[in-house]
C-alpha cells in the first residue's frame, strides 16, 4: 500500500511539467547574488552561480561548509524542539549515521563522490557522516566556494525592496565553550543589498511531531529524532520509536542492544501489524499508536499496550524560513511552501527569489545541482521563465492534479521516482546532460535492497556491473583524475 501511494506521489509531482524550452541566446546579465546557507545545497549554488557570471556572497552562521553534515553531539534543551526560543542546532545527525545512498549515486555530476587518500577517510560505499562532510570540504576547495562564503554569520532579515531588490540583514555570531553558535550581542548588524536571493537553509531543524490522542496527560518523556545522537542515554529503558523512514529505520536497530524493549509505531502500515524483527529479541513492529494513558501505558492500534519509558518521534520536519520577509506571497501551508513552480521559484517574485532543496524522498545532490544550473542560467538571461501567469497556471494545475488523486497537501513537494523526470527536465532546460543510466538504474536497485534487507543492504550488493560503468564514466572528470 505504501508503494503504490508514494508512486502516485511521484506522479503527481510530474504530471504538471510542460515540454521542455530550449536555452534562449539572449544577452548574459551578471547579478549580484546572496545565497542563504553553505550546506550541499548552498555550495553549488554558489559553484554555478559564479560559473554563470553572477558575483556570489554566501552566508553560514556556522564556522564551516557542510550544513547538516557538520556532526555535533550537542543537542537542544527542548527534546522535541517545540519552543520557538530555544538555541536551534542545525544537524540532526546521529553518531552511527551511514549515507543509505551508494557514493557513486550521490555525488554532484562532475565531482564524482570516490574514495580519496587520507588517514581519517572512510573507503566504504555507504559511508559515515564524516566522509560526506570531508566530500564537501573537497567539493568547495576544488571549484574555490569557500572565498565566497562568509562563516559565522547569522541572516535575520531578507526582504524585498520597492525596486525588486533584496536587503539582507546579517550579524556576526560566534561560538560558545560548548562549540554552540551564539550570537554577539553586541555585533552590529549588516545590511546589504542584492539583485536576488537563493534560499538552502535546509529543513531539518524544526521538527514535526505525531498527534497522539491523551499524550498531553502520558508521564513519560518525549523527543524528536533531531536530537538523537547516541544510544547509550536509552539503556535497560522501553522505547517507543516513531516513524517508517531512514531516521526511525537507523535508530531502532541502533538503540535496541541497549534499550530493554523498542517499539517501532507506523501509520504506513495496517492496522492490526505485529510482528517481532528477526535477529532481535526486543523489538517489535506496530501499528501506529492509538492513544496514551495517564498511568503510562502506550495503546497501539493493534491492540498491543506497552508500558514505556520514552517516545521518540522520527517524525520528520517541517519548512521553516523565519528569516524571510516576502510580505505573505510565500507561505508554508501544512508542509506545502509555495506558490513555487517547479519547487523552485515563486511566480511573482521570480526570478529574484528562489528555493534550492525543497523536494524530499530524492537524491539530494544530483538535484541541487540541477535546480543551481536552472537558476543561474535565469538570472542571467540565457534561459527563459514562462510569464508569472502562466507559472501560476502551471501551478494551479499540479495542485488539482494532487488534489483529484486524494494526495495530502503535506506531499506536494514529495518526487519519490519521478525525480529523474524532474532533473532530466531540468537539465534540457539548461542545455546540458541529463541523470545519467547507471545512476538511475543504481539508485531503484540500492532502494529496492533497502527495502527489502535494511540490516545488510549498506555492506552487500550485487550492482558491481553499475558500478564499474559508473567509474568509466567518472574518468572524464579531472576530479578523479586518481582512479
Amino acid at each position: 500500500m505504501a508503494i503504490n501511494y508514494f508512486s502516485r506521489c511521484a506522479k503527481m509531482n510530474i504530471s504538471a511539467i510542460n515540454p521542455a524550452m530550449p536555452p534562449t541566446t539572449l544577452s548574459v546579465k551578471s547579478r549580484h547574488v546572496a545565497v542563504i546557507g553553505a550546506g550541499a545545497a548552498g555550495l553549488v549554488a554558489a559553484r554555478e552561480l559564479r560559473r554563470e557570471g553572477h558575483s556570489v556572497v554566501v552566508f553560514e552562521r556556522g564556522h564551516e561548509v557542510g550544513g547538516t553534515w557538520v556532526y555535533t553531539p550537542q543537542v537542544e534543551p527542548d527534546p522535541l524542539g517545540l519552543d520557538p526560543n530555544r538555541p536551534i542546532i542545525h544537524s540532526s545527525l546521529y553518531s552511527s549515521l551511514r549515507t543509505n545512498l551508494p557514493r557513486e549515486a550521490m555525488g554532484y555530476m562532475d565531482f564524482p563522490f570516490v574514495t580519496r587518500p587520507g588517514e581519517n577517510r572512510d573507503p566504504r560505499r555507504y559511508p559515515g557522516h564524516r566522509e560526506v562532510l570531508l566530500y564537501l570540504k573537497d567539493f568547495a576547495r576544488e571549484f574555490g566556494v569557500e572565498e565566497m562564503v562568509r562563516f559565522e554569520t547569522d541572516v535575520i532579515k531578507v526582504g524585498i525592496l520597492g525596486d525588486g531588490k533584496w536587503k539582507v540583514r546579517s550579524k556576526k555570531s560566534s561560538f560558545n565553550d560548548n562549540n554552540e553558535i551564539i550570537s554577539k550581542s553586541n555585533a552590529e548588524f549588516d545590511d546589504e543589498i542584492y539583485d536576488a536571493v537563493v534560499v538552502c537553509n535546509g529543513h531539518y531543524t524544526e521538527p514535526r511531531i505525531a498527534d497522539i490522542p491523551g499524550i498531553n496527560l502520558w508521564p513519560g518523556k518525549q523527543m524528536h529524532s533531531h536530537n538523537y545522537r547516541i544510544p547509550e542515554p536509552f539503556r535497560d529503558q522501553v522505547v517507543i520509536v516513531i516513524g517508517s523512514s531512514a531516521s526511525a529505520v537507523d535508530i531502532c536497530r541502533d538503540i535496541a542492544p541497549v534499550a530493554k524493549e523498542v517499539h517501532v509505531a507506523s501509520r504506513s502500515v495496517a492496522d492490526e501489524t505485529y510482528m517481532k524483527q528477526p535477529g532481535y529479541d526486543n523489538l517489535w513492529f506496530h501499528s501506529m499508536i492509538d492513544h496514551a494513558h495517564e498511568d503510562g501505558m502506550v495503546v497501539f492500534r493493534n491492540g498491543k499496550t506497552v508500558l514505556a519509558d520514552l517516545i521518540m518521534h522520527c517524525t520528520g520536519y517541517k519548512y521553516h524560513f523565519p528569516f524571510l520577509d516576502t510580505k505573505g506571497i510565500v507561505t508554508v501551508d501544512d508542509n506545502r511552501l509555495g506558490p513555487l513552480y517547479k519547487h523552485v521559484f515563486p511566480p511573482a517574485l521570480a526570478p529574484y527569489l528562489s528555493f534550492i532543496g525543497i523536494p524530499w524522498k530524492i537524491v539530494p545532490f544530483p538535484l541541487f545541482e540541477f535546480q543551481s544550473k536552472w537558476i543561474a542560467g535565469i538570472l542571467s538571461g540565457r534561459i527563459t521563465l514562462p510569464s508569472q501567469k502562466e507559472m501560476m497556471e502551471d501551478i494551479q494545475a499540479f495542485y488539482s492534479a494532487l488534489e483529484d488523486s486524494s494526495i495530502p497537501k503535506r506531499y506536494t513537494h514529495c518526487i519519490g521516482q519521478s525525480q529523474v523526470e524532474y532533473n532530466n527536465w531540468l537539465a534540457t532546460q539548461c542545455g546540458c546532460q541529463g541523470v545519467e543510466k547507471w545512476r538511475e538504474a543504481m539508485y531503484s536497485m540500492a532502494s529496492e535492497k533497502r527495502r527489502l534487507l535494511p540490516e545488510m543492504y549498506r555492506d552487500e550488493w550485487d550492482d558491481h556491473h553499475l558500478v564499474s560503468e559508473a567509474y568509466e564514466d567518472f574518468i572524464k572528470y579531472p576530479s578523479a583524475s586518481n582512479l
